[in-house]
């Protein structure tokens, strides 16, 4: 790793906390920033907290936090958390040398859709069409839509993609998903998606689709699985 300096630091080091996702209150010692599912407002959030000179920033809701921090600051330390592959989405140069002033935790949501496809399959035997929800904006939407299709495919199971990045697109995904008959749908991870969780959640209820998810708190709040 390179060496970290960020300048001139506040008496009581203070972190910085970039997400994608919705708001939280603030915290002593914490200064959250949130895009609330609006990626582009994600640089201008990182450089509030550079000119804020934050000891650390702490991004998770996706690669796209982690990679608006790294675009405002080579200095202060970055802690990532992504469901994406960090290597891939260009936020280390490698897992066991990750480089400059970014590293973290890649989790492995990024390639959970043939895992939710087997395990739809099994819950629903005789489906044999499936959608599967994706945002365009993730750095891994295109590898996790061609994952599923390829599990698909190897299962003799057709998988439709379909990808929403706003309400109204949601809305359109599923008027398809209604119009092709499908017998279930997996939603991939994504911060915009985590935003709009009520509203997935109610439209799978109203058409009767079964759904699964990414997270457990959709299923808190009424989903049927993750």
């Amino acid at each position: 790793m390179a060496a970290w300096g960020a300048g001139a630091q506040p008496a009581v080091p203070v972190i910085g906390h970039l997400s994608a996702r919705t708001p939280k209150t603030d915290a002593p010692s914490l200064v959250f920033r949130w895009g609330g599912g609006q990626y582009d407002s994600l640089p201008e959030l990182a450089a509030d907290l550079v000119r804020r000179q934050v000891s650390v920033i702490v991004t998770v809701g996706g690669s796209e936090s982690a990679l608006a921090a790294k675009a405002a600051t080579r200095t202060i330390p970055i802690l990532f958390v992504t469901a994406g592959d960090p290597v891939r989405e260009g936020l280390v140069a490698s897992i066991s040398r990750p480089g400059g002033n970014v590293t973290g935790v890649g989790m492995i949501f990024f390639s959970l859709g043939p895992k939710q496809l087997g395990l739809m399959r099994e819950l629903l035997p005789n489906v044999d069409f499936f959608g599967l929800l994706v945002d365009p904006r993730m750095a891994s939407a295109e590898s996790q839509a061609d994952e599923t299709e390829a599990a698909g495919r190897a299962m003799g199971q057709r998988v439709l993609v379909l990808r929403a990045r706003t309400g109204r697109e949601i809305d359109a995904a599923f008027a398809t998903l209604v119009r092709q008959r499908a017998g279930a749908l997996l939603v991939v991870g994504s911060p915009f998606f985590f935003t709009q969780a009520h509203y997935l959640i109610t439209l799978a209820a109203r058409h009767s689709l079964p759904a699964m998810y990414f997270r457990r708190e959709l299923v808190e709040a009424g989903g049927l699985m993750s």
